[in-house]
């Protein structure tokens, strides 16, 4: 389970983050997760308690967001979510596409008390 190495450098980044900006309790964590990421959201959560026991981020709430697999159609220049299409343009039916999100790993908010 990789997610656990990774919950364990947000720790860090927003360690430092609380001694860079002098912060004594952070709130809540919010972090944006792609839908095709190789992150599993509810692993991400099984892991945090462990992660921040005896730390001073023991109290902090983790919220998760999950952002879309979105996909440009290169035939037909139509944007269209890529999971429950499995890649096929709903609109035109080409395979031929770029992906445009959905592989984001982020820490988006931080937020102090």
């Amino acid at each position: 389970m990789h997610e656990l190495g990774v919950v364990m450098e947000v720790i860090k980044v927003v360690e430092k983050a609380m001694k860079d900006n002098d912060l004594q309790q952070v709130e809540k964590i919010v972090l944006q997760i792609g839908e095709i990421s190789s992150m599993i959201p509810r692993y991400i959560l099984q892991c945090f308690p462990a992660a921040v026991e005896g730390t001073c981020l023991e109290d902090t709430e983790l919220a998760i967001e999950i952002l879309p697999a979105n996909a440009l159609c290169k035939d037909c220049r139509k944007v269209y979510p890529a999971v429950p299409t499995k890649g096929v343009c709903p609109h035109c039916g080409s395979e031929n596409k770029e992906l445009l999100g959905g592989r984001e790993f982020n820490i988006k908010e931080i937020v102090a008390c």
